[in-house]
């Protein structure tokens, strides 16, 4: 079991969604915290709202352009020790089809997506390996299992986290570092609105399922008892996970079809 009191956690894509929601959380369960987020107002926001706001730092980035991970995380030491946890849940999304979609966009959003949670989970895994204890969470998605139009740059990140993380946990969870992934369906945050169109720019939009969908407190609350109980992956999902166990059991030529008729934004 993990035990989130008195834990120094540092959590990315902390300027609003699941990620104040995961920070507004683990404060109220006595943890010490680094949020970092590219909108330095918004963190500070968040960090007035946690339960105890001076046990909250705040540690401005841009994960797009990580040019030092391992100087990051000795930032985000400096403010109350070690890290005991990291979650990465900074992500970038698209609304895009495949052919629409540059390289470009494709390496703009795995680097968000993929490269920078593996960048700084290598940069603070070192520190829990010699303190034997340690975890890393990762908040990827339903999209980390399925298929669907217009996501595929995403998709292809939040698979690619699947297979790392996974990977990660064969050499080093007999080590003392514990790894979460959670796979949020549809979540009420703002991931449709800065999600990006084929030139760039953002999407500007709330998908109508994301705006019904679960509030990110509620979500949060599933992701920390999941890390809690140790879980190595979390389903967090209304009636979208259907398509989650569609994929698994169905076959294949049978998913594609269904994946097909759905309507996508």
């Amino acid at each position: 079991m993990t035990d989130l009191t008195n834990k120094t956690i540092w959590i990315t894509g902390a300027s609003g969604g699941i990620g104040e929601g995961l920070a507004l959380r683990a404060s109220a369960r006595g943890s010490r915290l680094v949020l970092s987020a590219r909108r330095e107002a918004e963190l500070e926001r968040v960090r007035q709202r946690c339960h105890r706001p001076q046990d909250v730092a705040i540690l401005p980035c841009d994960l797009e352009s990580l040019d030092d991970p391992d100087a990051l995380n000795r930032q985000a030491e400096s403010f109350f020790g070690p890290i005991d946890l990291l979650v990465n849940n900074a992500g970038l999304s698209q609304r895009t089809l495949t052919l629409d979609t540059s390289v470009d966009i494709t390496r703009r959003i795995m680097e968000v997506d993929f490269f920078a949670p593996v960048a700084l989970s290598r940069a603070v895994m070192p520190g829990m390996l010699e303190r034997g204890h340690g975890h890393i969470v990762v908040v990827s998605s339903v999209f980390g299992h399925i298929a669907m139009a217009r996501r595929s740059a995403y998709a292809a990140a939040k698979h690619a986290l699947h297979g790392y993380f996974d990977c990660a946990r064969v050499e080093l969870g007999h080590k003392g570092i514990q790894f979460t992934l959670a796979c949020p369906g549809f979540v009420s945050t703002q991931v449709s609105v800065n999600a990006l169109m084929a030139d760039g720019q953002a999407f500007g939009e709330v998908d109508p399922d994301i705006g019904k969908g679960m509030p990110p407190e509620v979500c949060a609350e599933r992701i920390w008892r999941a890390v809690e109980k140790n879980r190595q992956e979390v389903l967090v999902a209304g009636k979208e996970a259907i398509a989650v166990y569609f994929k698994r059991f169905l076959p294949l030529p049978l998913y594609t079809a269904f994946a097909r008729r759905l309507k996508v934004h």
